[in-house]
């Protein structure tokens, strides 16, 4: 039902309950007064409802539209801290990969001094130095 609706009922039911009291007076009109004032007093009282229900409906449209903008607003955060995880991330991988490579070369130039050791018939036993390789790889990035 549009806005206007609501006004106009408003209007007919103040016109039609003060019609009713004054034109009371009247003889022709007397016998129709009180059919006329409880029409009109329960139009006024359905369109001050509808009018009140109105003016809710208008205060929820604007915190409604309120609210919209706080969620645009956190949304455009959100995609800011997004990019910023994003970046850290990949800044991590990349600090991960490169320590792993710089592992596996140390490694590799370790193995070459301890090849004798682990020939057929050598002695088996863990070099410090791997030990120490294994725990520097444990550590977190820096």
């Amino acid at each position: 039902m549009p806005e206007w609706a609501f006004h106009l009922m408003l209007g007919v039911g103040v016109l039609g309950t003060v019609a009713g009291f004054v034109l009371g007076m009247i003889p022709f009109i007397k016998q129709y007064v009180i059919p006329v004032r409880i029409i009109s007093l329960l139009i006024l009282i359905l369109a001050v409802y509808l009018e009140g229900g109105l003016a809710d409906n208008k205060i929820w449209e604007a915190r409604v539209s309120e609210m919209e903008v706080k969620v645009a607003e956190a949304e455009a955060k959100a995609a800011k801290e997004n990019v910023k995880i994003v970046e850290k991330i990949v800044r991590k991988t990349q600090i991960v990969r490169i320590r792993g490579e710089d592992i596996i070369k140390y490694v590799e130039k370790e193995v070459v001094k301890y090849d004798e050791k682990f020939a057929a018939g050598g002695q088996c036993e863990l070099p410090k130095e791997f030990i120490k390789a294994v725990n520097d790889a444990a550590e977190e990035p820096r």
